[in-house]
């Protein structure tokens, strides 16, 4: 469908989905969106990595990795925020709820992820388990995630081990390589937590033994507060005064079960339950700093005491008293081969006599409320693998979200209970953003991996959970343009390592879609969101505009961009000699942003006719912004290479002269991205702006060249920064499969690379480009180079979005051969589906079972416990599919957003 304002069509009101409407849980998110309820209150909100972080360095020098490493997190008490094994708490993470698991080999018990740091790593940071979300709903009244549990000592040290001898050439060393699950010898712990209401939730834990004997495995639901009377606040965040809370041992216990009360100034009183438990453990979620740094305790319980507890067998550890601020119900368990033990747990804000009567029966509610909403929303044309693909990516989505806390200035400065910040973190990481408190639930790539939020991922995150949850996806868009988030530059925060980081400017693309899919989803337009996010987005405009335009001729310059690194020059580094690297890319995002604001500002025009004159302004830096990338502008520089027909970016030296740097990448097709149909009809309603605008393309030199505006035969007017010609001859290298295009959607780099790398002599050294499909080979200035090869499904997702509006502008009879070389040609919609089905291939089983993410390991399609488990990672082998990087990374759920759009097209063939 063409790009249109308010409503769906000319003349055509939005119209509700009523069998949505009637979803319980639908109900549940609207009384949360009226604040008339608290659904969304308790939820997944722990990070699975707290360890390791910008946020707990404390270092002189930033050593991020060394100064809180994995051994030193169950001793050691995270300042910002918590994470844990499974996890559950309430919004503001000041009650905490995760599992502990020992198999009793291991040497420590299993309470977070295991994985190697990014020095450690050959290929970077990287988890070394195996765990899934599997379900969940927006409110989280019911998430469901599995976790494989090995019954042999996890061989943290052979992977240390291993990482470090591989090298940045070598495949990275996972868990299966090991063998450790070699005879089914481990433990399926699949964790869910439902709700009963808004303040009383469950917990069930399933452990199944796929081993061939009886195994032990003891099971501890934990509960802790995070530390936040530690610090020597007067008064915290949320209004606290520093008192300490208190668990302690509830003085009656209903038959079968044991009891914790628990008591915070901020959140309240509740009660937790545990049935048939052993016993119930206690101590103070305090470091131990005996252990750490062989200085005495100021308390004899301490963080780690129920490892100590468990798998050395210190009874002395744990506080006789029944009282403290964390513990955990015990569950020593012998599970039989192919047997199932269940573990129950409750916690509520009132008293309850038989806690576990109903908690079956509230079950089997939630997870039916939730098969309602999901059939309610979804395609029903997709069959049952695709359907439950589509699922877990939502779920991957809805668990994916987490406290992120992090106040920059205490950061620099340091605890008054703590000691005094070295000097150096003065004039160190972050130091220009003391303007920064952010203490909210966000959607993040990735709780292991990325555990912090990143803006131009953070957009595409959107995307996806628009169309299971709109009112999240909005306040995220909403929060990062928030002042305590934006800086007074206009600068849109990129990540804790490094907030000044620059990134393509998404941001007004995906403000605009969720806007349209809340408008579909719920049948009213929430045009005060478009409005906040637009205004805050003029800001940001701006500095982009004064950053990167560095003489004002509307060439982009410099600039991190995401898209790292399949260049020859680095994009973020001064070049010596005096020269700029002028992008084809960064040009091209400048114009993708222009036409977004646009856009957005024609559907505010329908409610407010001020915001018609934002939208010629913007249609006319995006038209000058277009003249560039059509080389038909006053400066003369042209990025198209037309003996190739392609864009490249240019190196301008100061002597004058230019060089195209002729790096065959998504870079180059990035201008691809600016474009926009329009409906004919849909300028009635502004005359003024159509003849204002007809006014700039008559008036701007170049534009009648550009041929932008141009009108098809049908009824969309087509507005692009690449003209259909240009357009032909594009995708003449997207759609061969000897460049672009892979099995599975399009390359990053072109597979032409690797028979012709291309090199370049620069201040003495010789850079070099070629095709790495996988993990990168080759190290490259300011990071890694994993975009020289690899598919990346948010680029392929704006390309199809792009292909689908020179679809609605050019129409059916503009034809191109798909794949190349096929003889076959197609419409630009039937191109989309060619792609779709590619894409999602990724996530499909064949008919033996493989998905190619799989890669060469054959447990996935051989064993019945893993074949239907979906990992989500972050990019993927542009030859063979293999899932690398991050494995649960939440920009790659927009697999589900694909299958939502093109319904049985996108089914793999």
């Amino acid at each position: 469908m063409a790009d249109m304002p308010l409503n769906s069509g000319p003349g055509e009101p939005l119209k509700r989905n009523k069998a949505l409407a009637s979803t319980a849980e639908f109900k549940r998110l609207r009384r949360d969106r009226t604040g008339r309820g608290q659904w969304k209150k308790w939820g997944p909100y722990l990070s699975e990595r707290a360890w390791g972080t910008v946020r707990e360095d404390y270092s002189p020098g930033g050593s991020v990795w060394d100064a809180f490493p994995h051994d030193a997190a169950r001793s050691r008490v995270y300042r910002w925020n918590e994470d844990g094994l499974c996890g559950f708490s309430d919004r503001d993470q000041l009650l905490c709820c995760a599992l502990g698991l020992w198999n009793h080999a291991d040497p420590i018990l299993k309470e977070r992820l295991f994985g190697l740091t990014g020095p450690e790593g050959n290929h970077g940071e990287d988890v070394k388990e195996y765990y899934f979300y599997r379900a969940g709903t927006p409110t989280h009244s019911y998430m469901e995630m599995a976790y494989k549990y090995p019954q042999r000592a996890f061989p943290y040290a052979e992977l240390v081990a291993e990482g470090a001898r591989r090298t940045f050439y070598d495949a990275e060393y996972e868990l299966l390589d090991t063998g450790i699950f070699a005879d089914n010898r481990y433990f399926d712990v699949t964790a869910a937590y439902f709700k009963i209401g808004e303040d009383d939730w469950c917990g069930q834990i399933d452990v199944t033994n796929r081993g061939p004997e009886t195994a032990p495995c003891t099971v501890l639901a934990q509960l802790w507060f995070r530390n936040t009377w530690s610090w020597g606040y007067v008064r915290g965040p949320l209004g606290d005064t520093g008192a300490k809370p208190r668990l302690q041992r509830s003085r009656t216990e209903p038959q079968g079960v044991l009891g914790i009360d628990v008591f915070h100034e901020v959140l309240g009183a509740y009660h937790f339950y545990a049935w048939q438990a052993d016993e119930l453990l206690f101590t103070e979620n305090e470091t131990n700093a005996q252990r750490l740094f062989g200085q005495p305790n100021a308390a004899p319980w301490v963080k780690d005491a129920f490892h100590a507890y468990v798998t050395a067998g210190d009874a002395t550890a744990v506080n006789r008293a029944g009282e403290g601020t964390k513990a955990a119900a015990l569950f020593a368990l012998q599970v039989e081969p192919g047997q199932t033990r269940t573990v129950q747990f409750r916690l509520s804000d009132q008293p309850k006599i038989r806690p576990f009567g109903n908690v079956a029966r509230a079950r089997r509610a939630r997870q039916n409320e939730m098969h309602q909403y999901y059939d309610a929303l979804l395609q029903a044309d997709l069959d049952t693998e695709a359907q439950r693909v589509q699922r877990q990516a939502y779920a991957d989505l809805l668990w994916s979200k987490q406290l992120y806390y992090l106040d920059v200035t205490q950061w620099l400065q340091g605890d008054p209970a703590g000691p005094a910040a070295p000097v150096a973190r003065q004039s160190g990481r972050n130091r220009d953003w003391r303007h920064l408190r952010n203490c909210d639930i966000l959607s993040v790539p990735d709780k292991w991996e990325y555990p912090w939020y990143a803006t131009w991922e953070l957009a595409f995150q959107c995307l996806s959970l628009a169309r299971v949850d709109p009112d999240c996806a909005k306040r995220q868009l909403a929060l990062v343009t928030r002042e305590w988030y934006l800086h007074p530059n206009g600068q849109l925060p990129a990540h804790e390592w490094r907030f000044s980081d620059a990134c393509p400017p998404v941001q007004a693309w995906a403000a605009r879609r969720v806007f349209d899919l809340d408008a579909q989803l719920r049948g009213a337009a929430d045009v005060p969101f478009l409005q906040g996010v637009f205004h805050k987005l003029l800001l940001n405009f701006a500095w982009w505009t004064k950053r990167a335009d560095r003489d004002g001729r509307n060439v982009f310059q410099g600039g991190f961009l995401g898209l790292d690194h399949m260049k020859l020059l680095d994009r973020n580094a001064p070049l010596a000699r005096g020269g700029l690297l002028e992008q084809a890319a960064g040009t091209a995002w400048m114009a993708f942003y222009a036409l977004e604001m646009m856009l957005i500002a024609l559907r505010l025009a329908e409610a407010e006719s001020a915001y018609a004159d934002m939208a010629v302004q913007f249609y006319e830096r995006f038209l000058r912004l277009a003249t560039v990338l059509h080389g038909c502008n006053e400066t003369g520089l042209t990025l198209w290479d037309e003996a190739d027909g392609f864009y490249y970016d240019a190196l301008r030296l100061p002597d004058g002269s230019v060089r195209q740097l002729k790096v065959r990448s998504c870079a180059g097709w990035t201008p691809l991205l600016a474009v926009a149909a329009v409906d004919r009809a849909y300028w009635a309603s502004f005359p003024d702006v159509k003849r204002r605008i007809d006014a700039c393309n008559a008036s701007l030199p170049g534009a009648a060249a550009l041929g932008v505006n141009r009108e098809a035969t049908g009824a969309n007017q087509l507005l692009a920064a690449v003209s259909p010609e240009r357009l032909r001859r594009m995708l003449r290298y997207l759609l061969d499969e000897n460049e672009f295009l892979s099995p599975y959607g399009l390359r990053s780099l072109s597979r032409h690379h690797a028979e012709h790398p291309l090199t370049l002599v620069w201040e003495g050294r010789v850079l070099g480009v070629g095709y790495e499909p996988g993990d990168a080979r080759t190290h490259a200035d300011g990071g890694n180079s994993n975009w020289r090869g690899p598919v990346w499904l948010p680029l392929n997702f704006l390309l199809l979005e792009a292909l689908d509006r020179y679809y609605d502008g050019l129409g059916p009879d503009f034809r191109v051969e798909c794949p190349a070389g096929s003889g076959q040609t197609r419409d630009l919609r039937a191109v989309n589906r060619v792609l779709a089905q590619r894409l999602v291939r990724l996530f499909l089983p064949d008919a033996e079972g493989h998905r190619p993410w799989h890669g060469a390991a054959t447990i996935w399609r051989q064993d019945q416990a893993w074949r239907d488990l979906v990992l989500f990672h972050e990019y993927f082998h542009g030859d063979t599919g293999q899932g690398l990087g991050a494995s649960h990374h939440a920009g790659t759920g927009l697999v589900a957003e694909i299958m939502a759009r093109y319904g049985t097209a996108a089914r793999a063939v």
